[in-house]
């Protein structure tokens, strides 16, 4: 039972709330208490002095007890909401701060890619900004409300056990029977299932795409934006249907809550009339008894139903903290990787599968020899398995079978971190940072004649100053086009390869470049980085021919290996496709970009 109610979500709220912020946390439950309270203490106070004045005695104390009660009434309630609005924050900025620690300290990725985590993963990040519930500053004083109103009836149950026993019983039974009988209709209950969460996911995407700027292009070139409203409408109204059927749900228990509780108040006020017309009432401990009554309907109307919205993302950070870690994982050595390559890269019998889809095997067998300080162009169809070989390199993924050594040691040994100080990568979906250009091409700093060198060879010298912020958010800022960012990508790499890099990985560097561009630019990072073993991944053969060696991958394997001559000789795989390309272009129909390779097979 005790291990039940700690596997709730309710439970896991509380836990967040004492974690977040202690003391502060202590101080809200003690309000809690105090306001819980104070119906009931009212209640006696008032039954004093009705006595008082029966009696004809000093009033002094019961006006003062009186007058405190209600005082604090008036006190504590705005007290806490400012409290609750604090707590809220802090608890909002911890969660975020263990979701961000969950996402970013295992040193692989799978975790961030695995189906099975995406649902915890989105209602943990998007929590706190009023889309699906309001903000924990906001939701906190409800569910102090709740619990204040809850633990009011109770205290008030609680005096009236002192007019009968079994009083508390009958009506405190009653007012918390309501709680059971609508359990299937709670105010928020209805949000919880996993139809609603879909179509919520659904409403938010289709919101997304209307107000967000990078899709409004395709939006419009499509004629998108009827279908886009309509389906956020069609989603919007599914939320608003199935709350709607969670009220309905409240009708036939809603009929059966008013006869329980007016059949309980009937029996319990009719007994105090009955004791006050015998005489066995007296009227300062019928007020008092009365007043207890009363307050003890609060049962019905507080509870933990506000916070099911909030404890829900609580509990999804906590076991996306402990799902993530293990899935993230990667077997950590401890050699150093200073100037490492100095020999060789061997990816020796590789076999590797996405731990979401182990069925599907993306390289089988793979076994390719890169020397150090050499150049090598991958090539191939989509899904044959280029970027998965970029991601095993840079250690974002283990090995499924095989593995990848670095001057005859496997790469699990050597330390992650000194490892991936050894390579500069340019992935085809790199990052742009909201940063001045400067920390856009030294994430990790570095002296300014160093980035102007990286941004002149890269071909972006003069895009901006290097204290201008690449976001037009910001005062000042600006942005750039995608081959200008592309550019500043090449700037990052070529300034870690000044910095000592020892691997540059390019996988579709310049894909948003037409093919002069490209090939001005790609002689000068060859220039720049001609001592540093490169890896390139391309789709364009105009760009690939300048490496050294050229490796064309499909199934997973390498199926040719050599240079452009080389390969060009055999007519093979590698022919026909260069083919392809080289005649699309002389025909006129655009450049010898990606090539739709799919007609090979």
């Amino acid at each position: 039972m005790l291990e039940r109610l700690r596997a709730r979500d309710e439970w896991q709220l509380i836990r967040v709330l004492s974690r977040a912020d202690p003391l502060l946390s202590a101080l809200w439950w003690l309000i809690l208490i105090a306001r819980g309270i104070l119906p009931a203490l009212f209640a006696i106070a008032m039954g004093l002095l009705i006595g008082a004045v029966q009696a004809e005695t000093d009033m002094v104390g019961s006006l003062a007890l009186v007058g405190a009660v209600f005082v604090l009434v008036q006190v504590l309630s705005p007290l806490h909401v400012a409290l609750s609005a604090n707590l809220g924050s802090r608890t909002a900025a911890w969660l975020y701060d263990e979701l961000t620690k969950s996402c970013v300290e295992p040193p692989g990725m799978a975790h961030l890619e695995d189906p099975e985590l995406i649902n915890d993963l989105t209602m943990a990040r998007d929590f706190d900004l009023g889309i699906s519930s309001p903000p924990l500053s906001i939701s906190m004083d409800f569910i102090a409300s709740g619990l204040v109103e809850l633990l009011a009836g109770l205290a008030s149950a609680a005096v009236l056990a002192a007019y009968a026993w079994w009083a508390p019983l009958v009506l405190g039974g009653a007012w918390l029977a309501t709680h059971w009988l609508l359990r299937e209709s709670g105010v928020w209950k209805d949000r919880n299932t996993e139809v609603v969460r879909d179509a919520q996911r659904h409403a938010d995407y289709a919101y997304r795409l209307a107000v967000d700027a990078p899709s409004s292009k395709e939006l419009r070139l499509f004629g998108l934006s009827g279908w886009t409203v309509d389906r956020f409408r069609r989603h919007r109204r599914k939320l608003h249907d199935l709350r709607w059927e969670a009220t309905k749900l409240r009708e036939r228990p809603l009929a059966t809550s008013l006869v329980l509780v007016t059949v309980a108040n009937v029996a319990v006020f009719a007994a105090m009339a009955m004791d006050v017309n015998a005489g066995n009432l007296a009227l300062d401990r019928m007020v008092m008894f009365a007043s207890a009554a009363i307050a003890t309907s609060m049962i019905a109307f507080g509870g933990l139903s506000w916070a099911l919205d909030v404890a829900a993302p609580a509990a999804a950070v906590f076991r996306l903290r402990g799902a993530m870690a293990p899935k993230g994982a990667l077997a950590g050595g401890s050699s150093p990787a200073d100037k490492m390559p100095a020999r060789k890269i061997c990816f020796r019998d590789v076999v590797f599968a996405y731990p979401t889809t182990p069925g599907e095997i993306v390289l089988n067998g793979f076994d390719l020899t890169i020397p150090a300080g050499s150049s090598l162009a991958i090539v191939g169809l989509n899904g044959a398995g280029k970027t998965t070989l970029a991601k095993l390199l840079c250690r974002l993924y283990e090995p499924s079978g095989g593995s990848i050594e670095v001057d005859g040691v496997d790469i699990r040994e050597l330390d992650i971190e000194s490892w991936r100080e050894r390579i500069a990568a340019v992935f085809q979906d790199f990052v742009r940072f909201e940063l001045p250009l400067r920390d856009n091409v030294v994430p990790g700093g570095g002296p300014d004649d160093l980035v102007e060198a990286a941004l002149d060879r890269a071909g972006a010298a003069g895009l901006a100053e290097l204290d201008t912020t690449l976001a037009r958010g910001y005062d000042g800022g600006t942005d750039l086009s995608g081959g200008q960012w592309q550019r500043i990508a090449l700037a990052r790499a070529l300034a870690a390869v000044r910095l000592g890099a020892g691997v540059v990985l390019l996988d579709e560097p310049t894909a948003q470049l037409d093919v002069r561009g490209e090939a001005e630019i790609f002689d000068r990072i060859l220039e720049e980085i001609r001592d540093v073993t490169t890896i390139l991944i391309s789709h364009r053969f105009s760009t690939v021919r300048h490496a050294d060696r050229i490796c064309v991958l499909e199934g997973g394997r390498v199926v040719e290996l050599g240079s452009h001559d080389e390969l060009m000789a055999l007519s093979g795989r590698y022919r026909t496709m260069f083919d392809l390309q080289a005649q699309r272009f002389e025909q006129g129909l655009g450049e010898p970009d990606e090539v739709e390779l799919d007609v090979l097979e």
